[in-house]
């Protein structure tokens, strides 16, 4: 079956909030415009609490320098040093706790290969990643450290 142009946009919004893992979308100077309903269940905040907000939002405080210059680079390259690959961070949540999530990054870019934004997919490993630290036998930082 073949979609028209306007039937394959449409599909994109059922896809984007039915998907178990959050996504997120900011635009080049990192403000969330899309945050869909896994985000808001890992996360704690609603769509109308995230969209238009930093991505400093769920990003601790002690990761954001680095986080921005990451974010920059990738703006301005076109693309991310992690190439899709994910990677485990910590992230914030609404009521303040830490949490570790799994998330692979992308630039989005228009159709002359400028920079439009950046979007996560993330989802939450924080039992699976305590789990492994106690049998590595490493101690686990309390889950509302910032």
């Amino acid at each position: 079956m073949i979609m028209s142009q306007s039937a394959q946009s449409d599909i994109y919004r059922p896809i984007i909030e039915q998907i178990a893992d959050a996504i997120i979308y900011s635009d080049s100077e990192g403000i969330i415009r899309v945050w869909n309903a896994a985000a808001m269940e890992i996360f704690g905040y609603t769509k109308d609490e995230a969209i238009g907000q930093s991505l400093d939002l769920i990003i601790p405080e002690r990761l954001r320098a680095a986080h921005w210059a990451g974010f920059n680079r990738a703006m301005e390259r076109g693309m991310t040093q992690h190439a899709g690959r994910a990677t485990v961070t910590r992230s914030l949540t609404r009521d303040g706790g830490s949490i570790f999530v799994e998330m692979s990054f992308a630039v989005v870019t228009d159709g002359d290969g400028k920079a439009m934004g950046s979007v996560a997919m993330a989802r939450d490993v924080t039992k699976r990643h305590r789990a492994e630290q106690l049998l590595r036998g490493r101690t686990v930082t309390p889950t509302h450290e910032q």
